[in-house]
């Protein structure tokens, strides 16, 4: 039978891990009806410390990605559905079937599907090698 140790963690430990587990908790609280499949992820040619992540999504209706960014650029195309792009600080975009957008580093934005279909995007995202690849932001 195997035995296991478990050590005492300090306060600061224990504060910054319920921070974490609150974090992830709310992102999914924000994320109804989004499921995200990678498809493909690679170091990017030259720069050992970046990664290209390409991502299908999926959107329910009425569903979102929640508010989030990105450590780098995130480039989006819908090729099914509609979504209300929303990126802090700018007016809520419609983007269809056959459209594409591009989010620099760091820009708080979500996905909304406004339509009664399924959404279906591909992302591509590059980013910072070993950061998540995205961090959830919570409602102001």
């Amino acid at each position: 039978m195997m035995m296991m140790r478990f050590r005492s963690i300090g306060p600061a430990v224990a504060a910054s891990s319920v921070l974490a587990i609150l974090l992830v908790v709310g992102a999914h609280a924000q994320m109804s009806g989004f499921a995200a499949k990678p498809l493909l992820q690679n170091t990017v040619e030259g720069d050992e410390n970046k990664e290209t992540a390409m991502l299908a999504i999926t959107i329910a209706p009425g569903g979102s990605s929640g508010r989030h960014t990105h450590p780098g650029d995130c480039y989006g195309t819908v090729f099914e559905g509609t979504v209300e792009l929303r990126v802090e600080g700018r007016e809520p975009r419609r983007v269809s079937a056959g459209e594409a957008w591009h989010n620099p580093r760091g820009a708080i934005h979500e996905l909304r599907n406004v339509g009664d279909t399924p959404v279906r995007v591909v992302n591509t995202l590059v980013v910072d090698k070993g950061k998540p690849r995205m961090q959830p932001v919570p409602q102001p």
